[in-house]
């Protein structure tokens, strides 16, 4: 977790319109105006451009001084030098108090590395990052913690980074560890924490010291479902009062939360505005291999996915039961498996995160009973993704692979997570 203080010159089914919007006078808390990024695949030559770089920044007479980062004419391509490429490039936006904008993308695409220049951690190579008030950013995992120190000394340490004296601190502590529900744990050394412990008190830290702009990076795909939905509530309340940058690949959690995309490909921003519109586009756009009209399936390390049994809900509250085989092609740990249910009009209207422990080797089998289903009539599909210790490790997901038809009567409901067993054959 990365805090840094920087200035410049009660439901859980909540949706995005609960979200008081902020008005076109808001203050405007950070701006990007076309940033750029590279980064070089050599080894060598990055150590050796680097030292040429910081030279060039050293000599106030050299052409390629900060005194260029902000030409408009400036051209990207020219800059680019032997096994270099852009990260980020051109990248513009600003945030005002009261927003929270969501920013998808495929791994790879940026999106964390926008993250680390907004909140300081490198610097763009072109273009102007402004950001006023206290930031606080969850960034990485266990980032900005040192691992030989307890969990109240990297509190300690975290707070005074942002400016808080140890008075403040010691007001604010308890209700840090209550919120992180780390308990007794908090005086162990962070070393020793789990990785669901180690987000939730770099989460309960980042946003009990009510930051003017909060960065957070897949934050919500950690934890159990409670602790889950007391971060949804949690930042329902801070975007009223903060700028939020949230970056997920749950589409629940960004329709729900934000009032704005920002979708980057390949470093270079390619939708930008209404979440449910840019987030029908980007998973229409993934790279994938179509297994039928409307379904489409990316594998990562297994071959051989299938459905071989499946009982389908007609009826309100009625249970869905799948099975489906695969064959892994190393071995591999399943850690989230996550169960999403889409209304063909909607998008993505109630999910299923479990959080598990899959040790994978050759043919698996793996049969799913969700708990009851409370939706509207209507048509739905089925969407299935397998993940690792990361929420970026995807091995698997299967986009629209079942389809079924609700018809009881039902005519209206809310956004919701339900429950699923798993059990490997």
């Amino acid at each position: 977790m990365q805090l840094k203080n920087t200035q410049s010159s009660e439901a859980f089914n909540l949706e995005a319109s609960d979200i008081e919007e902020s008005s076109c006078d808001a203050e405007v808390l950070l701006t990007a105006e076309h940033v750029h990024k590279k980064f070089c695949r050599s080894l060598k030559r990055s150590l050796w451009y680097g030292m040429k770089d910081v030279t060039n920044e050293l000599n106030p007479f050299s052409h390629d001084t900060n005194s260029n980062l902000h030409e408009r004419n400036w051209n990207a391509d020219a800059h680019l030098r032997q096994e270099e490429f852009y990260a980020i490039r051109d990248v513009s936006f600003e945030l005002r108090r009261g927003e929270c904008l969501g920013l998808i993308g495929h791994n790879g695409a940026g999106k964390t590395t926008l993250l680390k220049m907004l909140n300081g951690l490198i610097k763009p190579d072109h273009g102007k990052i402004q950001v006023r008030g206290r930031v606080g950013a969850l960034i990485a995992l266990g980032a900005g913690f040192n691992p030989i120190l307890s969990g109240r000394e990297n509190v300690y340490i975290n707070a005074a980074v942002l400016g808080l004296k140890k008075k403040e601190i010691d007001d604010k502590l308890e209700e840090i560890i209550d919120f992180a529900e780390i308990g007794e744990f908090i005086d162990a050394p962070v070393q020793s924490y789990s990785s669901g412990m180690q987000v939730r008190l770099g989460f309960a830290v980042a946003t009990s010291l009510k930051p003017d702009v909060l960065i957070l990076d897949e934050v919500l795909a950690v934890g159990d479902a409670a602790f889950r939905a007391k971060c949804e509530l949690t930042l329902s309340r801070l975007i009223k009062n903060s700028a939020v940058i949230l970056v997920s690949h749950n589409p629940l959690h960004i329709s729900r939360l934000c009032q704005r995309v920002l979708w980057l490909q390949r470093g270079c921003v390619v939708g930008e505005g209404d979440p449910g519109e840019n987030l029908r586009r980007y998973a229409s756009s993934l790279d994938v291999k179509k297994t039928g009209d409307s379904s489409a399936l990316v594998v990562n390390h297994l071959e051989n996915f299938r459905l071989i049994n499946s009982e389908l809900p007609t009826q309100y509250r009625d249970r869905l039961k799948l099975g489906v085989t695969f064959r892994s092609t190393k071995k591999i740990e399943v850690r989230i498996v996550v169960i999403g249910i889409h209304d063909k009009r909607q998008g993505q209207v109630a999910q299923s995160t479990i959080d598990t422990n899959l040790c994978i080797n050759g043919e698996a089998t793996i049969a799913f009973e969700t708990g009851e289903i409370e939706l509207r009539d209507g048509d739905y599909t089925v969407t299935l993704a397998f993940y690792g210790k990361e929420i970026s490790e995807l091995y698997l997901r299967a986009t629209n692979f079942v389809e079924f038809n609700l018809d009881s009567g039902m005519v209206s409901h809310a956004a919701y997570n339900f429950q699923t067993s798993l059990k490997l054959a």
